[in-house]
């Protein structure tokens, strides 16, 4: 494998570094998406739209202090700003949500297009040598030629390699972020068809 390294040319530094930048981005997205997910609280997030239905505004707050899942800090934050604009603020609170979600995605991404290229780019370096070594040489010596198209690909081959290994975590990491986005669509809804149905009940009381 180091004599592949080697053997590839200078274009393999830069894909060695697009290859440990992916791999420090998917360990941190991993660990990132584990804690969320270890902090979900489905039974506390059910406790707290029961209490929100029952209008007890208060007491869904004071269970929810100290919460670490996203979802219940969204629905929060729109309850605690409702006099002023409650979309307003689960979209705002939702959107720093999905900004930590994100972070790092688009470096992947990068990554993911980058490392071809830069594959692509060592492939074309190497075949300009091997031209030129024909043109010195002639057809004198063919497989120096053949042997040096053939080390050219390594760089092709690499690129290609990190970019597949790193495509299958952003996928993933992708559709967790959208399946978030759609939980906390799906709650907020429920908080405002919630807090407009207490608000217009208070209306016809009053």
């Amino acid at each position: 494998m180091l004599d592949l390294f080697y053997r590839g040319g200078p274009v393999m530094y830069p894909l060695l570094f697009c290859s440990l930048l992916s791999l420090t981005l998917i360990l941190e997205r991993l660990i990132f998406w584990m804690r969320e997910e270890g902090n979900r609280d489905r039974r506390l997030l059910t406790s707290f739209m029961e209490l929100i239905e029952k209008n007890d505004l208060g007491g869904a707050k004071e269970i929810t202090k100290d919460t670490r899942d996203f979802v219940i800090r969204v629905l929060v934050c729109g309850v605690v700003h409702r006099e002023f604009s409650l979309r307003d603020a689960l979209q705002m609170s939702a959107d720093e949500e999905i900004g930590r979600m994100r972070k790092y995605l688009p470096i992947l991404d990068t990554m993911i297009t980058l490392a071809p290229l830069l594959g692509i780019l060592g492939t074309v370096i190497g075949i300009i040598r091997s031209f030129n070594m024909l043109g010195t040489l002639g057809v004198e010596d063919p497989g120096m030629i053949t042997a040096g198209i053939g080390q050219a690909l390594i760089t092709t081959a690499f690129g290609l390699i990190i970019a597949i290994a790193a495509l299958i975590p952003f996928n993933y990491f992708q559709s967790k972020v959208d399946k978030a986005v759609s939980e906390m669509e799906k709650f907020g809804t429920n908080i405002e068809i919630l807090v407009e149905k207490n608000r217009n009940g208070a209306d016809v009381r009053s």
